[in-house]
């Protein structure tokens, strides 16, 4: 089936129960949910569908180490919860589809023998909270085994370490494998859809009718909804203000840079978690696609729709990947940068400008707008996408639709594609690796539509461009590069070559 804007916006004369504003994960969360329990429902995105927060994250899909270490110092049960929370799903994650994530080993170095017993017992209640959701019990190694096992770390005054085990995940990818699923079931799902205005009921000042741009063609539609959803991650304040000014800003933006080195830099599948840096943060080091992504920082920022990062960042990623690599590397050798902007949901109103990031907890809240009834999903991450979009399905069916709570269908719904064409035996193996990767069941789909390469010593087809406009609904090059192949996030320099090969297929 396809998945294009043109028979999207032919769904625009239906009537719609639900409107959701915000593609990324949490968006398209809602949307599926919503649509599994009867709803019709439309889904608008300003920019491509997970273009800020949901594909700039570090891929992880993990209950938190370092909030499990923070809830048990300070006995804070509202942090315990949210960890028990995020590792019950992770399996929920990877299980619904297998050819997007995938569990990753973690290495956790130690430096005294303190360490050793400390992060053991760390990780064997993290494996414990997991219960029957434990992707892969840890187990601690001497420093013996970790230069045996692992080469790549830098072993002087290494005393031993803890492996454990989380999930790696597309993230652009399975918010797009979302988002298909919740259409190919009814729902309408638009990018590069500006949200402009609510119109609202006269007497109650509840929101009547959304209106938004299509920006690809500048055709304004107002489209009437019985409930709205406020999906926009860091962006949750100027949605709200929008419905009621009145209503106090809840959101506060914390900046996560990124790093990617070449693979050459740290060998092996296991990622390599640093639990203590000078400032108080956790990095990771982690094999992602053929690359080696380093990251991230926490600090606190300006909103933007584009976040770059900053050299003094560059340099704090390069100077840690150097203490604990054997291999070292310098600036130059960084292939591609990125920025993300994590939606911290601060609770105390008065204090919101004066908390630092790193102390909030990541947790979510469904608000509900007792003027306009807009409903607002604030906070959360991505291996929570579900229990948000649950939890928001719950409160908006219980305080704005007023109807019998309906059951969350999403946990045991695959979003697996259906294999209409078979994979050609034969063809070369790096086409074949990427397609798998990307397209799983469907690569032989999107193989058929070309095989010739865009560029020699790469497995991109020409073909593939045709079958992303028609079934993934990309519209520019960035939608290629950067969510639908993620080559821009792991190589600007492949990605510039690419761009120039077959600029003239997509608009600027």
């Amino acid at each position: 089936m396809s998945f294009n804007r043109p028979d999207q916006l032919l769904k625009l004369n239906d009537p719609f129960d639900i409107c959701i504003i915000g593609g990324g994960a949490t968006g398209a969360g809602v949307a599926l949910d919503a649509t599994l329990r009867g709803y019709k429902v439309l889904l608008i995105e300003k920019g491509d569908f997970a273009s800020q927060t949901s594909s700039k994250s570090t891929k992880l899909v993990h209950g938190g180490v370092r909030y499990l270490e923070q809830a048990v110092r300070n006995l804070d049960w509202h942090q315990f919860k949210m960890v028990y929370k995020a590792l019950h799903e992770r399996k929920t994650l990877l299980k619904n589809a297998p050819h997007l994530a995938h569990p990753l080993g973690l290495l956790t170095p130690c430096y005294t023998h303190w360490e050793r017993w400390y992060y053991r017992i760390g990780m064997w209640l993290y494996d414990k909270i997991s219960g029957s959701t434990n992707l892969k019990s840890s187990r601690g190694l001497s420093k013996k085994e970790i230069q045996l096992e692992f080469p790549s770390i830098e072993s002087h005054h290494l005393r031993g370490g803890v492996l454990y085990y989380d999930g790696q995940l597309n993230d652009a990818r399975y918010a797009l494998a979302i988002l298909k699923e919740a259409e190919r079931l009814g729902a309408c799902i638009l990018n590069y859809a500006r949200l402009d205005s609510f119109e609202l009921g006269q007497k109650s000042l509840k929101i009547k009718k959304v209106v938004f741009t299509d920006l690809r063609s500048e055709t304004q539609y107002t489209i009437p909804v019985k409930a709205v959803v406020n999906a926009t991650g860091p962006f949750t304040d100027a949605v709200r203000a929008l419905a009621n000014p009145r209503l106090k800003p809840r959101m506060k933006v914390s900046r996560g840079a990124h790093i990617v080195l070449p693979a050459e830099f740290w060998q092996g599948d296991t990622a390599l978690l640093i639990p203590k840096t000078d400032d108080g943060r956790v990095i990771f080091v982690i094999p992602w696609r053929g690359s080696v992504l380093v990251g991230t920082t926490d600090d606190p920022d300006t909103l933007s729709e584009n976040p770059v990062i900053l050299e003094v960042e560059k340099e704090y990623l390069i100077s840690y990947f150097n203490r604990y690599s054997a291999k070292k590397a310098s600036i130059e050798d960084i292939s591609a940068t990125f920025v993300g902007q994590r939606p911290l949901l601060q609770v105390q109103l008065d204090s919101a400008m004066n908390t630092d990031t790193k102390s909030l907890v990541r947790d979510h809240e469904v608000e509900v707008d007792g003027r306009s009834k807009l409903v607002s999903i604030m906070g959360g991450k991505w291996t929570t996408y579900r229990v948000m979009a649950s939890d928001t399905l719950d409160v908006l069916e219980k305080e704005v639709l007023r109807v019998a709570l309906k059951p969350c269908l999403t946990k045991d719904h695959a979003l697996i594609p259906l294999a209409s064409v078979d994979l050609p035996f034969g063809i070369p193996e790096d086409i074949a690796a990427h397609l798998a990767e990307l397209y799983g069941p469907a690569a032989g789909e999107v193989y058929a539509y070309g095989a010739d390469r865009l560029i020699s010593s790469e497995p991109y087809l020409t073909g593939e461009l045709m079958y992303l406009k028609e079934h993934e609904m990309a519209e520019t090059w960035e939608d290629v590069l950067a969510r639908r192949w993620g080559i821009s996030l792991r190589d600007e320099s492949l990605a510039a070559k690419l761009q120039a090969t077959k600029k003239e297929a997509f608009a600027s």
